[in-house]
């Protein structure tokens, strides 16, 4: 008996996401028990984002969720989709998983399991797909039930910690937030999709066939705000314009926050809102650092939760005042208490930005940087990661998309005296009716 009791235990290392967890789920960790003792390696939320979408659950969430399953017997941070920093830690006896990643973007990880544990004579065991169960199932159901003002508010937050590259799409009606909400592709890394949405001034007020000068007040664009957030899940940028005087903004940012809204943006000028790309050709003028400070903070000051962002959108270069300055505002905007930095530029070439940028990193304790390559559109999304940049917002491309679309339908039917000839470039009725959920 005494040396039974000497044979030391397997251990078994099973890696897991666990942001919704199901019988599948427990079938594996019911084999890996039966196996030895079980280290869950539970994959952090910048793992998760790596390849696929944020998790639902923060990471000690989750962790507290596996440590209460029978058979658990302790819980660590697996840093990266690949698991062999963690093996090579642990030196298991047996990884177990599930048979669904013999395929897709966990094809080469899967192999790179079975080369590390061949190191110490270590073996996969795999454990047959549950019948019945669907993740991606159980994501759409999630995406029907929707989400909370509070889930949903420090969703950007989560984002900016757990990804390197946050980008995010204009949305301006509800069909837009669906369409940012469930657009993506598959890549040789992983789904790929927007993170959140741009609730954008200047698309909202020309969808509505108003000019973009504050035309439509925060009641009228509130409105809109419900109509996206109502069918979607993905956090909400609010483009603010100036914020207005700095009591309103206040009441802005209590507004916004209520509502589960992850930020407001603010721009650093005064007076009737022209829009930025038109620079110098129309009279913009910019607050002063020491008053836009003071709006910063009184924003920071009214919010209620820790969730809730107020950026700092510096105009210098769209009013040709030079990096210089625009390098002055955002040290002062960080110390003013700004969660990020918006630089713009109406530049056709990104150069000014870049110049920024490696400018911007001098300064100490530095929030986040955001950038709208929205003239300079020949700039990759890893051009900008490269030089600090966290946030890629595309400001007005779904507007932009669908006007020349709607218009060249309406002239072909003026045309044709018919819609016969437009007919391959519409969707379909099917589709319409398919396309809203509950519509059915």
């Amino acid at each position: 008996m005494a040396k039974e009791r000497m044979v030391k235990k397997k251990t078994v290392y099973v890696g897991m996401s666990a942001d919704l967890v199901h019988p599948g789920h427990l079938n594996v960790l019911k084999k890996a028990a039966d196996l030895g003792e079980v280290t869950v390696g539970l994959l952090t939320d910048a793992a998760i984002a790596s390849y696929k979408r944020l998790p639902y659950m923060a990471f000690e969430q989750r962790k507290q969720v596996v440590e209460n399953i029978k058979g658990v017997h302790r819980v660590v941070a697996q840093e990266t989709l690949d698991y062999v920093p963690n093996l090579r830690t642990y030196q298991p006896d047996y990884v177990v998983h599930g048979d669904d990643w013999r395929e897709g973007v966990q094809r080469e990880v899967r192999q790179r399991v079975i080369d590390t544990l061949a190191e110490w004579g270590g073996e996969l065991v795999e454990v047959g797909y549950t019948e019945g169960i669907s993740s991606t199932q159980l994501n759409k159901a999630l995406k029907e039930i929707g989400t909370t003002p509070d889930m949903r508010r420090n969703k950007l937050r989560r984002l900016l910690q757990a990804k390197p590259m946050v980008r995010l799409m204009e949305a301006h009606n509800g069909l837009t937030g669906l369409i940012v909400e469930n657009a993506g592709i598959d890549t040789e890394e992983g789904r790929r999709e927007f993170d959140g949405m741009w609730a954008s001034s200047l698309t909202e007020s020309t969808a509505k066939g108003k000019p973009d000068i504050e035309a439509v007040d925060v009641t009228a664009r509130t409105q809109t705000m419900n109509d996206i957030l109502e069918v979607t899940t993905k956090p909400i940028v609010y483009d603010a314009d100036t914020g207005g005087k700095l009591e309103h903004f206040q009441f802005t940012v209590r507004t916004l926050e209520r509502l589960g809204i992850s930020a407001a943006v603010i721009e650093d000028k005064v007076g009737l809102k022209k829009n930025s790309l038109f620079g110098t050709d129309v009279p913009q003028t910019q607050d002063s650092i020491e008053n836009f400070c003071a709006k910063i903070k009184a924003g920071k000051a009214a919010q209620v939760t820790d969730d809730f962002m107020v950026v700092a959108r510096i105009e210098s270069l769209i009013l040709e005042q030079g990096v210089d300055d625009a390098i002055e505002r955002a040290d002062a905007y960080n110390k003013a208490g700004a969660d990020a930095i918006l630089i713009h530029s109406k530049q056709k070439t990104p150069d000014e930005i870049f110049e920024f940028c490696e400018r911007y990193r001098s300064i100490e304790n530095r929030v986040p940087l955001i950038a709208v390559p929205s003239s300079y559109n020949q700039v990759t999304e890893d051009e900008l990661q490269a030089r600090g940049v966290s946030v890629v917002i595309y400001a007005n491309h779904l507007l932009r998309a669908a006007y020349p679309a709607m218009m060249e339908a309406a002239e072909s039917i003026l045309e044709n005296r018919r819609s016969r000839e437009v007919d391959d470039r519409l969707l379909s009725i099917k589709d319409i009716l398919e396309l809203i959920p509950g519509t059915k």
